[in-house]
């Protein structure tokens, strides 16, 4: 039966109005594509949306949100609401489906934006808004801190932990000892925990105690252990050197990069580790990818791929293959380009995780699809026809990120508004640029900041468009801002 009055201002309905909502309320939503309205208290009294609460489940929070009634008879598209949070209306579909969200920072980000009040969170925010994930759990210091001061206590403690194990020496005043394998297999474990925060946060948070953490592990190599070990210890010492290269790239600090990226490799084929000694060539090749040197580039990947012999494995050829493709549409070989991405998805589909290193973990389709999307957006800039195929890969990719994985999400969200523009669709372009500039402030990666202020390239064929022009101008503040 239809509802004699509007549910949102309760304000009498006309009895053709098929809408929900009266004319007035409809036209003080019409910005709702922008931002989540306001909505009164007695939004949150809503059953289903209660009962969501005490499921203590953001994604069905946020499903129930979407079909309150005060938002008219239709419920809001999930992908409406999914450009408020900053992801794509697949990866909404899997928080409200999946299993409860258990990351604080997206829990209380996205209970701010949309307004949660906070006597109906599980969990304390951020700064001034709740931040614990258990109503029964005491609160605490870290309930005042804000995200970077958050990171910061994160890396503190995984330094007590590699302080623990015994791995910072020198300057702390450590005595060299005996190392087993125990002691190995703990470093990795360390080092798991920093790629952790690195894919999460970017490396201008953890440069420096990855540095430190990697220059006291160099020294444990004078330390006594077993001649059986020595492969082991050369190779983790190899793992920490190329984190810390890898790092001191996000963080634009290419110089300091190169040095642990050198050092790293030396101690990889000490350690006669191939597959580590390619990953170190391929994270050197991001390097000169990222300061466009492409040819140095796909000369370390051939060289890298030349060298793994019998110790290939399909998630390392496919991670080489994919970069060399990137490189080789970027110096305008799209036919070897196209060809060596085919080669990339037939190592792809070989995969078996088990017997891949531990650091490739990282690798999913996910990545391999983000560089379809290099190659189409370089063929696009080449010839317009291929602008759809680039949202498309650029688009699919974004989707297949695991949600921890927030650097390569943010950049892949920057290629998808450089296909925008390239595809002629300067309207969702701006759509995601401006989502682009809100999110990067989040994530301390000086590749990042880079690939933001390099949209100017990629949106100068719309530049006669007012708000393309204005968007030139926030992309110019935003580099002088970071």
């Amino acid at each position: 039966m239809t509802p004699a009055n509007c549910p949102r201002c309760g304000g009498r309905l006309a009895r053709d109005n098929d809408s929900g909502r009266c004319t007035p309320c409809q036209s003080a939503e019409r910005d709702r594509l922008s931002a989540p309205p306001d909505v009164p208290a007695s939004f949150w009294s809503h059953p289903p949306l209660r009962a969501a609460l005490v499921e203590r489940h953001l994604g069905r929070v946020i499903r129930a949100y979407r079909h309150h009634p005060y938002h008219g008879r239709a419920a809001l598209p999930q992908a409406v609401v999914a450009g408020w949070l900053g992801i794509t209306q697949a990866q909404l579909s899997r928080v409200e489906n999946g299993p409860p969200l258990v990351h604080l920072d997206r829990l209380s980000h996205w209970a701010t934006l949309l307004r949660v009040p906070s006597e109906h969170l599980w969990f304390d925010m951020v700064g001034g808004e709740r931040r614990t994930v258990s109503r029964s759990a005491p609160r605490t210091a870290m309930a005042a801190k804000g995200p970077d001061e958050s990171r910061r206590t994160l890396l503190a403690g995984i330094a007590a932990v590699a302080a623990g194990a015994g791995f910072f020496c020198g300057s702390t005043g450590l005595q060299s000892r005996r190392i087993g394998t125990a002691d190995v297999a703990r470093l990795n474990a360390v080092l798991e925990l920093y790629r952790s925060v690195d894919y999460e946060c970017g490396g201008g948070v953890l440069y420096q105690e990855v540095t430190r953490f990697a220059e006291s592990v160099y020294r444990m190599l004078d330390w006594s252990h077993p001649a059986s070990l020595t492969p082991q210890l050369v190779a983790a010492v190899a793992a920490a050197r190329q984190l810390a290269g890898w790092t001191a790239l996000d963080a634009g600090r290419h110089s300091e990069a190169q040095r642990h990226f050198v050092a790293g490799e030396r101690a990889a084929l000490a350690a006669d580790d191939r597959p580590l000694t390619a990953m170190i060539r391929y994270s050197q090749a991001k390097q000169l990818q990222h300061l466009r040197h492409n040819r140095d580039a796909l000369a370390a990947l051939q060289l890298a791929r030349g060298q793994l012999g019998s110790q290939a494995t399909p998630a390392v050829e496919a991670l080489l293959l994919g970069a060399e493709a990137a490189s080789l549409a970027a110096v305008g070989d799209q036919r070897a380009a196209e060809r060596t991405l085919g080669e990339a998805s037939s190592q792809f589909e070989r995969i078996c995780p088990e017997r891949e290193p531990s650091w490739m973990a990282f690798y999913d389709r996910g990545e391999l699809l983000a560089q379809y999307g290099r190659v189409y957006r370089d063929k696009a800039r080449q010839d317009k026809k291929h602008g759809p195929a680039a949202v498309r890969f650029v688009t699919d990719a974004i989707d297949a990120f695991r949600p921890g994985n927030v650097r390569s999400s943010m950049l892949n969200e920057v290629g998808l508004c450089s296909a925008l523009f390239l595809a002629d669709e300067p309207e969702q372009a701006l759509t995601v640029g401006h989502r682009v500039l809100r999110r990067a402030q989040s994530i301390r990666s000086a590749r990042v900041i880079d690939r933001v202020a390099n949209l100017r390239r990629d949106l100068v064929w719309h530049r006669d468009l007012p708000e393309v022009a204005r968007f030139a101008q926030d992309l110019a503040t935003f580099k002088l801002g970071a």
